[in-house]
């Protein structure tokens, strides 16, 4: 099969609003977690998250379309604007038939769901807004972005929670690997702060409550974590066919090796206690990848900073690794961007790029206080970055719902 490369990034996330400012705050260990600015959270349990800041939306489009878009698919925009920019693409110099989009979303435009309700609840007569399916579907991204550069290629959703965007980079690069087309862009965007995304995931109990000190409440891997923070942003990469980014002399940032995907069959919310399909999705994709365990330098774990999954995460790796589990570079990066749901694939894909491209490890901030049910010789990469030689990336997201995904880049 043919070989994917990646020749274009795009990222924007709490921590940076483009991919050289999330670079550099993820070698910092910027936490992105503050008091919630988006509404009016002062009589939810959960009063903070992990917000895009200073955006200005209308510098990246008019008027006119950012109101006809939501928040989701403004990102979506936005950050695969800037992947394909960043690879040099010109649409008018490429087979438009065989580029496309794959996009993952968890939620979705929830918000624009959330305003006709709240619009229209009282109304004796009802009157919705003629976007608001189109702006509230999980597919639209994909097709805006479609639209914009006239890539008439592969184009849909890939909806699995928290594993959406990891999906979609892995369909994408099955598509290229088959001939069906020569270029992706892949990622996902979510934007799910607001009313009924903190009051449904704090509702769960998912969430952090740390309200008097936001910026430490996500710490995975400490003693005293108590649930995750929720972020917003998106993050894009363009994958493309490596003959074909040679011929136009694009540069590359990385091989994508492999990856897999597998499903616990277990719990709606909770991870398998063992990690059972944590552990065969990394096993699918080192297979994948025609990679072993040993070959791996630094793992982005999922770590979402909730007590049960931190630790089967942890366990899974240790099934899969061995001995090899306490020398490999492990790091959350959510501890930093809080948890981005759909979109956190993709943004953590880009984190384990960057650490191939840079030879750094980003930490795990906001450690302050072991757990005695984790290992202490694991290499959490803890508080601080740590340069590193850095070859080969795994990085994992799991989904409610039992969906695992996993993805392996390598130096090329």
């Amino acid at each position: 099969m043919r070989r994917v490369v990646v020749t274009g990034i795009g990222a924007l996330t709490p921590i940076g609003n483009n991919a050289s400012a999330y670079c550099q705050g993820l070698k910092d260990g910027v936490s992105g977690a503050s008091e919630i600015t988006l509404f009016d959270a002062s009589n939810f349990r959960t009063r903070f998250a992990c917000e895009v800041k200073n955006l200005d939306v209308n510098q990246h489009m008019d008027r006119k379309s950012a109101q006809r878009l939501d928040r989701f698919s403004q990102f979506a925009i936005i950050a695969a604007t800037e992947a394909v920019e960043d690879s040099g693409l010109d649409p008018a110099k490429i087979d438009l038939s065989k580029a496309g989009v794959i996009w993952g979303s968890g939620i979705g435009g929830l918000r624009s769901l959330e305003i006709e309700i709240e619009y229209n609840k009282e109304n004796p007569n009802p009157r919705y807004n003629p976007f608001m399916i189109p702006k509230m579907i999980a597919d639209i991204a994909s097709g805006h972005v479609s639209m914009k550069y006239g890539f008439r290629g592969t184009n849909y959703a890939t909806v699995s929670a928290c594993a959406s965007a990891t999906h979609a980079i892995i369909s994408a690069t099955d598509n290229i690997r088959l001939g069906r087309d020569d270029i992706i862009v892949a990622g996902g965007a979510e934007a799910a702060i607001l009313r009924a995304g903190i009051g449904g995931f704090g509702s769960m109990k998912a969430l952090s409550q740390r309200n008097d000190d936001p910026a430490t409440a996500s710490r995975p891997f400490d003693k005293d974590r108590d649930g995750f923070v929720l972020g917003e942003g998106a993050g894009a990469i363009i994958l493309e066919e490596f003959e074909h980014a040679k011929a136009r002399g694009a540069k590359i940032y990385a091989e994508m090796a492999g990856g897999g995907h597998t499903a616990d069959a277990y719990h709606i919310t909770a991870p398998h206690p063992d990690g059972l399909g944590a552990s065969e999705v990394m096993l699918r994709a080192f297979k994948d990848a025609k990679l072993q365990p040993e070959d791996i330098d630094y793992i982005n774990v999922h770590g979402t900073s909730t007590p049960l999954g931190d630790v089967a995460e942890l366990k899974a790796i240790e099934k899969v690794f061995g001995d090899d589990a306490f020398k490999v570079h492990i790091s959350s990066t959510k501890s930093m961007t809080g948890h981005l749901l759909g979109a956190a694939g993709a943004i953590e894909a880009i984190a384990a790029i960057f650490a191939l491209r840079d030879d750094f490890i980003p930490p795990t901030i906001n450690h302050f206080t072991p757990d005695p049910a984790i290992d202490d010789r694991f290499n959490l990469t803890l508080n601080e970055a740590q340069e590193s030689r850095v070859d080969v990336v795994l990085s994992n997201t799991f989904g409610f719902g039992g969906h695992n995904a996993c993805v392996i880049f390598k130096k090329i």
